[in-house]
């Protein structure tokens, strides 16, 4: 017998490069990396007489991007079942016969082989040459097989989408000689074993069961024991994350989403009601903002709806999960939540976790993002929407915990859902959403303490200037133009009716009120302390100038010119009619207001402090140098934008740390291994895979390759 290797005695760790991505020899090799290495761990039992438990762990120096070229394989689980003529694949760089190297310039080979039962391959061999901890593989009328050079690298089988190593190539008699099959390390013999020494970031282990017949088990020859028919202990298959099979997005943002598109978005529901998006991110954990449980912090308040598409009307994917706890991150700011759900629903293409970035991926300015939610733009139904956008950059910015992107356009219910970036075949989370109103449209203007209420009716124009410690009321109905001024310490209410112009300006302390019938123009100014009551009708002019600390009313008629000059301190009001032309000019910490008619001209300017709101009606033209309550609605993660076009959020690679505790703090049998940057099965074509096999951080290759 043969071992595989080429033979370069013993090897210590610091002598050994791994490359990865590798495709030929001696050609330059782009997607390629290299790596050393930090130990060797062979396996304990290893035999080097008999070949028995042939295999080593290499743990590399550094760790590795995964690429198209460059991912983890996923490892045949305990109880794996691999029977006769099941078709696998070698790769290899070896010699293409007995004595025959690889040809210039060394390209990466593959070989089809089907696996012979291990009771074949002990009649063939001799028997008690094969043990329980190899398998075979080769055809009996030879011609293809691995050989010497490919030793350590790997046998593997296909089972829907993923790729599962069953072997490491160990030994044969010499190269694709007939009736000799090439032998491999069984890999589901040592699940135990690898995940001892693998602590963290475990590898994805799969079970694999054939579909074949076991025809081996009707083999016997001299000296073969008798087939034992136990059934085999088997390993459920782990979670492979951010897989969305259905998801067919196109680049178009505030778009309706399809069934399955996004299978980890999650509905949570207080009480039935639809508050925030949640994903999920184990079989039994969705994440989601800390601001949605304001109202309730009670588990048993929540349900967790999956696979949800719309809000209103059917959803035959749908499952209803209890919340059985929840925890908070309790950092400074910026919190998130982890919910506990009662039980693992059945997983599908329409209910899959997410990869969750914990720090290891990198998504460069430019990359294509996505967040999903449910907000008003979803029709009649409320369908899940998706929005596109890019990784930008954040400027000046400096927490390394940001992650900056063009901004879209999000609302309260969209809160707690994913930004999502793609990394190669890999949905990954890089952020929670949280929804910040940071201001509002409002007739309304206030400072420090002030409350301010404005209620109109038909054709009214209505403004509340109010600065600290003041109540303002207003009322008014159709036709009327009303405004209300005042300081530190008052009360004021101005009430009127059809066609009448109402202003009312006060200072501290006072009390003011102003009622009016039709046509008539109204003022009432008062200085500190007073009350002030005006009642009048139709058809006057007035104009008023004054100086610190004065409030000054300009109310005209049809046909009236009218200004109104003032300085320091002063409150300014301009209410006027038909045909009128009507300036208002302020200095320091002045309230300007000027409310117009049919035909009017009407300009405001004023300087520091001053809070200035221009209501104008038919055929105005109004100019106004210091508006006030403009609409910017924002979707922020935590910092305020730099600019409205860019949104800012926490990473949550920032909250790793508590991730890790708020799942590994339930019973470990609640645990999915779906909580990681990438999967360690990855779905690609088998061309992508190399020689030597990607294990999590560490190389699993032939313990012989090291003697």
């Amino acid at each position: 017998m043969l071992f595989r290797g080429l033979g370069h005695g013993r090897i210590t760790y610091d002598q050994v490069t791994v490359k990865l991505g590798l495709y030929t020899l001696e050609r330059n090799n782009p997607n390629s990396v290299s790596r050393s290495l930090s130990a060797i761990y062979k396996h304990p039992n290893y035999n080097s007489k008999t070949n028995d438990n042939d295999l080593a762990l290499l743990p590399l120096s550094t760790t590795v991007t995964f690429t198209t070229y460059i991912t983890p394989v996923c490892l045949s689980a305990a109880g794996s079942t691999f029977f006769t003529d099941l078709q696998t694949w070698v790769t290899g760089w070896g010699n293409i016969k007995s004595g025959l190297s690889l040809p210039s310039p060394g390209t990466l080979q593959e070989v089809q082989v089907p696996i012979v039962g291990n009771r074949k391959c002990n009649c063939l061999y001799g028997v008690g040459e094969i043990t329980d901890n190899m398998v075979c593989a080769g055809l009996l009328q030879g011609g293809k097989d691995s050989c010497q050079g490919d030793s350590g690298g790997p046998l593997v089988v296909k089972q829907g989408s993923q790729w599962i190593q069953a072997g490491i190539v160990s030994f044969g008699n010499e190269c694709a000689v007939a009736n000799f099959p090439g032998v491999y390390t069984r890999v589901s013999r040592y699940q135990d074993w690898i995940n001892q020494k693998i602590t963290s970031s475990q590898p994805g282990f799969v079970t694999y069961t054939s579909s074949e017949t076991n025809s081996d088990l009707q083999v016997s020859c001299s000296g073969l024991p008798p087939a034992v028919t136990t059934a085999p202990t088997t390993t459920a298959a782990p979670v492979v994350c951010g897989r969305a099979e259905l998801n067919t997005v196109s680049s178009t943002s505030g778009s309706l989403a399809s069934a399955g598109a996004w299978p980890w978005i999650a509905s949570l529901q207080l009480n039935g009601t639809h508050i925030c998006g949640g994903t999920l991110i184990a079989e039994q954990f969705v994440t989601s903002s800390a601001d949605c449980f304001s109202s309730s912090r009670k588990p048993s308040d929540w349900t967790v709806k999956l696979g949800r598409l719309n809000q209103n009307g059917s959803n035959s994917n749908e499952v209803s999960v209890n919340v059985t706890d929840i925890t908070f991150s309790n950092s400074s700011n910026n919190d998130i939540a982890v919910l506990k759900l009662s039980t693992k629903p059945t997983l599908s293409n329409f209910i899959q976790p997410i990869c969750v970035d914990l720090g290891s991926s990198t998504f460069s300015i430019g990359t294509q993002c996505w967040a999903v939610g449910w907000g008003s733009g979803g029709g009649v139904e409320q369908t899940l929407q998706q929005f596109n956008t890019a990784i930008a950059s954040c400027g000046n910015t400096s927490s390394s915990n940001s992650i900056c992107i063009n901004a879209i356009q999000l609302e309260q219910t969209h809160s707690g859902g994913p930004l999502m970036c793609k990394s190669g075949q890999s949905w990954v989370q890089v952020a929670v959403l949280t929804f910040t109103n940071n201001s509002s449209n409002s007739t309304t203007n206030s400072t420090s303490g002030s409350n301010s209420t404005t209620n109109s009716t038909s054709g009214s124009n209505s403004t509340t200037n109010s600065s600290s410690g003041s109540n303002s009321t207003t009322n008014s109905t159709s036709g009327s133009n009303s405004t209300t001024n005042s300081t530190s310490g008052s009360n004021s209410t101005t009430n009127s009716t059809s066609g009448s112009n109402s202003t009312t300006n006060s200072s501290s302390g006072s009390n003011s009120t102003t009622n009016s019938t039709s046509g008539s123009n109204s003022t009432t100014n008062s200085t500190s302390g007073s009350n002030s009551t005006t009642n009048s009708t139709s058809g006057s002019n007035s104009t008023t100038n004054s100086t610190s600390g004065s409030n000054s009313t300009t109310n005209s008629s049809s046909g009236s010119n009218s200004t109104t000059n003032s300085t320091s301190g002063s409150n300014s009001t301009t209410n006027s009619t038909s045909g009128s032309n009507s300036t208002t000019n302020s200095t320091s910490g002045s309230n300007s207001t000027t409310n117009s008619t049919s035909g009017s001209n009407s300009t405001t300017n004023s300087t520091s402090s001053s809070n200035s709101t221009t209501n104008s009606s038919n055929n105005s033209n109004s100019t106004n140098s210091n508006s006030s309550s403009n609409s910017i609605s924002r979707f922020t993660r935590s910092l305020a934008p730099h600019a409205l076009d860019i949104q800012v959020f926490t990473k949550i690679s920032s909250f790793t740390s508590f991730l890790k505790a708020a799942v590994l703090s339930f019973p470990p049998s609640s645990i999915s291994s779906s909580l990681a940057t990438v999967s360690g099965c990855e779905a690609l074509s088998f061309h992508s895979i190399t020689s030597v096999l990607l294990l999590s951080l560490l190389v699993l290759i032939q313990t012989f390759c090291l003697e």
